[in-house]
Order: structure tokens, then C-alpha cells, then sequence
């Protein structure tokens, strides 16, 4: 949507320009040559750009996919990775906006070096920068509280001409003939390696300014056009500009001077005395002009979102004047910013704090491309399109590079961007946070690996077992023991899908239902910090269908689902028959079978888990001690332990006891040999009695069954267990491998 009343291109190219030829293209970039040569100093700028470009393709990129509002790099940042990082990244990128104010305005100071020198000679005594950086800052801030940003576009004008007039008279001009007469090829190579990335620490600022016309977006008549246009011409009309005065350095100045005289051009441009500082001083203005443009739009748009805990300064700062909405109270805060820092009068330090933020802001740019493109959402439909390689390439050397110009403070920009993130994800917990950025990536790797993991099931048929369950009820919402398993059960080990139950057909209506119940379940389990089953619905018409739904439906972690398991109420034991004619439906499909029967009693986790092994167990014992293994993995569990009770007759109890230690030890369970205990078979004593005796406090009690025991005894094989709490049923298709 275009606004009928903002700008064209032309002001986010100047205000980009403006912003990338500034004070350090003047004040630096000589003594640059001077340390690394003609080719270090060409190294500086295709590294440097390296950098910016990407950046520029993946602005260009994202603001012909969507609308692109007030806020420039704020909004686009925001709106792909979700408000809450958004906000993150935009306000160090304001605090950022609004340092560089004061830097560009300390540097603008140096346009009156002989006047310092002057007063120092005549006067003897230092005057303090202060005196003209002070009073500039308050020229600047009454042009842009007063005028606002059409005033503001104007000054730019004037100021890009007197910069273009600077920079043709450097080019034009030629050193005088007793430094002619010197120079020869003196700067022609690549000297002090060493010391390349602490210059390039010095330049990099230089080519940061390429993203200034994106916070104009919201001033723009048509910002999907004007945006990829003018950042896209400015940053290569100022690479060229950078190659081309670093060449002209080169050949016209001995390094000497390059090295010690921090203006070096007026002694190569025509009228240099003049010019160049005038230059000087066009570029700092302009820069500042341009970052004090954008700082207090970013702040409006930030506010504009709720980014701020208190309603009252996200109204305050939110506030516009005009048609425009130009934002005159998040100005006036830039500007207190500003002040603070000009008085300050040497910003060295924060100036590397401040290219830490827009590393991190050219770096997220990047990374929102690439994101974009492999994730693949139908949604992205850029009118530009740049390459995902190019994306991928901005994004890491952004971070290589940050540290390699200071690793202490790339480390403090992190650990602040994410205390800062927290503190705001602390009062916006509706919000998309972390995981909005990576959503789509994520279904992209998914889809890539489930399909794999399909192709190549064959060659995998051997691998180790780990379960797969799967879990269907229609009481999710009055007993939770169920979901504690499925997560003990899935936690580290395994996979868990629980299904909860809707009797009926499908439709709109049972639908509808269904999603809500759905997001019932999700908001409940969110609770749980270890929450690790995936959960889902489904309407059919009975419970064998939905058993017979659920368990031909492929298991969205890319195994097969290996596992049913039953749940009911020790209280309510008539849900055994639902469950008993189901088993028989689930042992076709070759799956594991548990039945889990929940107690009212409190699980009392240090007192662990119990696992029986009954002389009829063969098949089942591996699959109930490594079911005990995968659940005492849970955090609950951590001061739980688990205990085997091994029945078996007189005659064989030494024997089934060193079986036991000898499994325990080769397959490396957390199981100490005092908590093996076998015990003999008597014919006067019924087998559940003493595991009611042993086992009456015990967390939870693994017990085994068999398919032949439910023909016979149907309810019985799972009645009789009064005084114990919960219990897992377990029935093994065959007998599991412990390796």
C-alpha cells in the first residue's frame, strides 16, 4: 500500500549515501592505506561489503514481500521473526540509531581542528569540543523538532551537494611536486597483516549506513519500490566510491602523511584547505541528520507494537504530529540520548559497542532471507529475489566478524540482547518468542527427514529399540497420571502421541470442538516445563475404530508407532472390558501393549520402581526393566531407583539371580545388585498377595501379562492389586534385545 503523501526513492538513497560516505571516509580511511596498503585497503572494502550486501539483497528482498510500515529495520525484523525478538533487536538497534548521532556530531567537531589549534596558540589553554559540538547538537535538534522530516530531506539535499563538490575537488586534485616527487609505488602492496583487523574494527562503521533509508519506510510513497531501489544504489555507488578513494590515496600521499595527518585529502583535492573540511563537515551533519531522522521512528514503531511494560510510555512515545504522524516525543528522547553522549565528547568505546548492534542487525536481516528461503512458505512471494547462499554468507561472516573486531564486547552484545529479550518475553507471554524464527526451517528439515527415514527403513530394521507409544482416551481432562507417563515414557528415550477421545462423527461441529478441546489440552500440558508428548484429537465413531484409526496413522516422529497403551481408573475396573476387546485389535498390527492403571494415591518417586518377573514373563522381562530404565530418566524420578522381584522355583533361584546380574551389568542399567531379590515360588502363595506386601509403596509397579491369561481370565488378570498405587500392565510382541 503506497502513501500518497511520503517520499520517493531519491531520500532513501541519500540518506543511505549520505550516511556510508561519513566521518570515517574522511578521517580514516588515509591512515587505512597507510597501515595496510593499496590492496589491505581494498581488502577492507570488498571484506566490509562482503557483509553490507547481503544485508541490502535481503532488505531489498523482504520489503518487496510484505508491507513494510514505520520503523524500517525494526519492522522487518519484527514481523519475521515475531514481536517479541523483534522488539529485542529493534531497541539496541535504537539505542544504536541514537549514539550515532552523537558520534557523527563529535566527529563533525574535527571539521574545526585549526580553530582548536588556534585558541590553544592564542589563549593557552585547551578549548573543550564541547563548545561546538554542543551547540551543533541543538541546531540539529531544532530543525528536526520543528521542521520534522520534510525539513530534515531538505537539509539532506544541501548536504549530499556540498559532499559530491568535496569529493570531486579530491578527485580532481593531485599532490603538490615536492610529495610527487616522493610517492613512486610506496603504497602499492599489503603490509601489516597483522594488524588488518584492527583497522578494519576502525572502517567497518563506514559501511553501516547502507540500512538509514530503510527507517524511512514509513515516510515512503511506495516502500517496496523505494526501499530495494535506493539501498541497493547506494551501497554500490558507495563501494565504488570507497574503491576509488582508497586508489586515489595510494598513488597521491606518502605514507607518512596517510599515517599522521588525519586529513590528509585537503592536501590532494583542489582548494583542499577549504573544501575538504567542508566536506567533512557535510558528511557528520548528513550522517547525523539521517540517524536522527531514523532513530525516533524506530522508537515510534517500537512503541506502536506495546514493546514498553507500561501502557502510558508506549502511548507516549507512540504519539505523532501531523498527517504523517511525525514522532515528536520519541525525537525529543533520541535527542536526550544524543546530548548525553556529545557531552560525554568521545564515544571510542560505545562506537564498538554500537557496530556490535548493527552486526547483530545485518546478521538477523541475513538470516531472515535465508530462513525464508528454506522454509519455502507459500507466503514468500519477494518481487525480489536475492540467493539463499548469498543470505546464509551475510549471516555468518556477521558473526565471525564481531568477533573477530572484539570478541569481549560480541560476547556482552549477546548476553544483553538476551537478558533483554527475556525481561520482554517476561511481560508479553502471548506473544510469538524464540520459536517463530525457525518454524518453517523446521518443517523443511522434517519433511526432508521423514522421507529419508522412510526410504531407508529397510536397512534399519536391526536398530536398537526405543518405544514409540501411542495413547488413546477420552478422560484427558479429569486424570493427568496418564500424560506424567507419556512424558516419563518420552522424555528422553522415546516418542509419545497422545489422542484424546471425541465419541462421534465428523464434522463441522465435532471439529470445531475438537480444535478447542485441542488448545485446552496444549495450554494445560505448556504448564510443564518436561513436556514432551505430542497431542492431538480424534473423532470416530466408537473407540475400536478410533484405536483402529490411531494405529495405522504414521507417528509424526518418523518411527513407527510400536506401542498402544490403555489407561483406566483403578476405581472404575468396568473399563477393563473396553480395554480387554481392543488388545486382540492392536496385537494384529504387531504392537506392544500396555495397560495403565492409575490409583488416587500420591506418587511417591524415591520410592522407585518396582518391576515383577514372573516364571511366564520370558517375553515381557527385557521390555519391562527397559521400560523402568526409560522412565527413571525423567527429572521426577531422579531420586527414585529401580528394584526387580524375580519369582522362580527353589531349585532355579541362584540361577535366575546371576541371569539377572549378568544382565544388569552387560547391559549397564542403574540397577545395583542390592536391589535384585528373588524370591521362590510357593503353592500356597498367590502371586499377587506378595506383590501387594512388597510392593503396597512403591511409585510405580511394573507387573507382566500375557494374550493367553485375557482368553481365560479376562478382568482378573489386571484385578487384585488393592493395595498398591499405579500400576503398568506390560505385554511384549517379542523379546526386546538389552545390548
Amino acid at each position: 500500500m503506497s502513501n500518497k503523501q511520503g517520499f520517493g526513492t531519491a531520500p532513501v538513497f541519500f540518506t543511505a549515501i549520505s550516511t556510508i560516505l561519513g566521518a570515517i571516509l574522511f578521517l580514516r580511511f588515509g591512515y587505512a592505506v597507510g597501515t595496510t596498503g593499496l590492496f589491505g585497503g581494498i581488502l577492507i572494502i570488498i571484506l566490509g561489503h562482503l557483509i553490507t550486501i547481503p544485508t541490502a539483497l535481503a532488505i531489498s528482498e523482504i520489503a518487496t514481500n510484505q508491507r513494510v510500515e514505520g520503523g524500517g529495520e525494526y519492522f522487518i525484523i519484527s514481523r519475521s521473526f515475531g514481536l517479541n525478538i523483534g522488539a529485542t533487536i529493534g531497541m539496541a538497534l535504537f539505542m544504536s540509531q541514537a549514539i550515532s548521532v552523537a558520534f557523527y556530531v563529535i566527529a563533525f567537531t574535527e571539521t574545526f581542528e585549526p580553530l582548536f589549534e588556534w585558541w590553544s596558540q592564542n589563549f593557552g589553554w585547551e578549548l573543550p569540543r564541547q563548545a561546538i559540538s554542543l551547540p551543533v547538537m541543538a541546531m540539529l535538534s531544532w530543525l528536526i523538532l520543528k521542521k520534522g522530516a520534510n525539513m530534515g530531506v531538505k537539509a539532506l539535499y544541501i548536504v549530499v551537494v556540498l559532499l559530491a563538490i568535496s569529493l570531486a575537488a579530491f578527485f580532481i586534485g593531485s599532490p603538490s611536486e615536492t610529495e610527487a616527487a616522493i610517492i613512486g609505488n610506496q603504497n602499492i602492496g599489503f603490509f601489516n597483516r597483522k594488524d588488518f583487523f584492527s583497522v578494519f574494527a576502525i572502517c567497518f562503521p563506514a559501511f553501516t549506513g547502507m540500512t538509514a533509508g530503510v527507517g524511512l519506510s514509513g515516510d515512503l510513497k511506495n516502500p517496496g519500490k523505494s526501499i530495494p531501489k535506493g539501498t541497493m544504489f547506494a551501497t554500490l555507488a558507495g563501494m565504488l566510491f570507497y574503491g576509488a578513494v582508497v586508489y586515489k590515496l595510494a598513488i597521491s600521499s606518502p605514507q607518512e602523511d596517510l599515517l599522521t595527518q588525519q586529513l590528509v585529502m585537503k592536501n590532494i583535492a583542489i582548494g583542499g584547505f577549504i573544501l575538504i573540511p567542508i566536506g567533512l563537515a557535510a558528511s557528520t551533519i548528513s550522517s547525523a541528520l539521517g540517524s536522527i531522522l531514523v532513530a525516533p521512528r524506530t522508537l515510534q514503531a517500537l512503541a506502536g507494537d506495546r514493546s514498553f511494560p507500561t501502557t502510558k510510555v508506549n502511548a507516549f512515545l507512540a504519539k505523532g504530529k501531523g498527517s504523517s504522524r511525525e514522532p515528536v516525543n520519541a525525537s525529543f528522547i533520541a535527542i536526550i540520548i544524543a546530548f548525553i553522549f556529545v557531552g560525554l565528547g568521545n564515544v571510542d568505546f560505545v562506537a564498538e559497542i554500537i557496530s556490535m548492534f548493527f552486526m547483530i542487525t545485518y546478521g538477523s536481516l541475513c538470516l531472515i532471507s535465508f530462513l525464508n528461503h528454506f522454509g519455502s512458505a507459500p507466503s514468500y512471494r519477494p518481487r525480489f529475489r536475492s540467493k539463499w547462499y548469498i543470505s546464509l554468507a551475510g549471516f555468518v561472516l556477521s558473526v565471525w566478524m564481531m568477533f573477530q573486531i572484539n570478541a569481549l564486547y560480541t560476547i556482552i552484545a549477546y548476553i544483553f540482547i538476551t537478558l533483554l529479550y527475556l525481561y520482554i518475553n517476561s511481560y508479553h507471554k502471548d506473544r510469538k518468542g524464540f520459536e517463530a524464527i525457525f518454524k518453517e526451517a523446521i518443517f523443511q528439515v522434517n519433511r526432508k527427514l521423514q522421507v529419508y527415514m522412510q526410504r531407508n527403513k529397510g536397512k534399519n530394521e536391526k536398530d536398537e529399540w526405543r518405544p514409540a507409544a501411542l495413547c488413546i482416551s477420552s478422560h484427558s481432562f479429569e486424570r493427568d497420571k496418564i500424560f506424567r507417563l507419556m512424558n516419563w515414557i518420552s522424555y528422553k528415550h522415546g516418542f509419545g502421541t497422545y489422542f484424546h477421545f471425541i465419541e462421534g462423527y465428523f464434522s463441522r461441529k465435532s471439529y470445531t470442538e475438537a480444535k478447542e478441546e485441542l488448545n485446552r489440552l496444549i495450554n494445560i500440558q505448556s504448564d510443564d516445563e518436561d513436556h514432551s508428548v505430542y497431542i492431538d484429537t480424534m473423532i470416530s465413531p466408537s473407540y475400536t475404530t478410533a484405536i483402529a484409526q490411531a494405529i495405522q496413522s504414521p507417528s509424526i516422529s518418523g518411527m513407527e508407532n510400536n506401542m498402544v497403551i490403555f489407561e483406566y481408573d483403578k476405581q472404575y475396573a468396568d473399563e477393563l472390558n473396553r480395554i480387554i476387546e481392543n488388545i486382540n485389535l492392536t496385537r494384529a498390527g504387531a504392537y506392544d501393549v500396555c495397560v495403565f492403571a492409575q490409583s488416587n494415591k500420591t506418587i511417591k518417586y524415591k520410592n522407585g520402581i518396582h518391576v515383577w518377573i514372573r516364571p511366564t514373563d520370558h517375553t515381557n522381562a527385557n521390555l519391562m526393566i527397559l521400560l523402568g530404565y526409560i522412565i527413571l530418566s525423567h527429572p521426577e524420578w531422579k531420586k527414585g531407583h529401580i528394584k526387580i522381584y524375580s519369582m522362580c522355583p527353589k531349585e532355579k533361584m541362584e540361577e535366575t539371580r546371576l541371569d539377572l546380574q549378568e544382565l544388569v551389568q552387560d547391559g549397564r542399567l542403574p540397577i545395583t545388585l542390592s536391589n535384585i531379590e528373588i524370591l521362590p515360588v510357593e503353592e500356597n502363595v498367590s502371586v499377587k498377595s506378595l506383590i501387594n506386601k512388597h510392593s503396597a509403596d512403591a511409585g510405580l509397579t511394573i507387573v507382566g501379562f500375557r494374550e493367553e491369561q485375557l482368553k481365560h481370565s479376562q478382568n482378573e488378570v489386571f484385578n487384585g492389586y488393592d493395595e498398591l498405587g499405579d500400576i503398568l500392565f506390560v505385554n511384549s510382541q517379542e523379546e526386546k534385545v538389552i545390548s
